[in-house]
């Protein structure tokens, strides 16, 4: 099992937009190495820190999980939609996402400034400056030190 740090700006799809679903797909992921995580390494079952980032307190708000490994992203196929890039198609796909399944929200988001300033998260990718990247891996220690900082923050 592996563990990532998967990034949505909360007044497009947060937290508990998915809490509320309680499953949904994680698509318009339009960078290469993303891209790769998505298709090649999520497996099922894999655990995901839920990011909110352009939020007015960013980082980490709860906690998801993989429940469908990469499948083509057809948002890319659809003329009308924002994510539609006209050199993907069904026969040649170029973008992939997956389904993430609600776990668990955190009472106060874990803030990037705290995942900056926490021992063990020196080496976090999110936490390197100019780290962009939305979907990223997270080691198991990584993960469950956040994990404790969200169960222990209280707003």
């Amino acid at each position: 099992m592996k563990c990532w740090l998967m990034k949505s700006e909360p007044d497009i799809f947060s937290i508990h937009d998915l809490q509320k679903k309680k499953r949904e797909h994680w698509d318009g992921v339009r960078n290469y190495q993303a891209r790769n995580y998505i298709r090649d390494e999520m497996k099922l079952g894999d655990c995901v820190l839920f990011y909110h980032s352009n939020a007015e307190v960013i980082g980490v708000a709860g906690l998801a999980e993989i429940c469908k490994e990469g499948y083509p992203d057809f948002t890319a196929f659809d003329k009308e939609h924002v994510h539609f890039d006209p050199s993907s198609s069904k026969e040649n796909p170029r973008w992939f996402m997956v389904d993430v399944k609600f776990v668990e929200c955190f009472e106060s988001v874990v803030s990037l400034e705290t995942l900056k300033k926490t021992p063990g998260l020196e080496n976090m990718v999110v936490t390197r400056k100019g780290s962009r990247l939305s979907v990223q891996p997270v080691t198991q220690l990584e993960f469950d030190i956040v994990c404790a900082l969200g169960r222990k923050i209280k707003k």
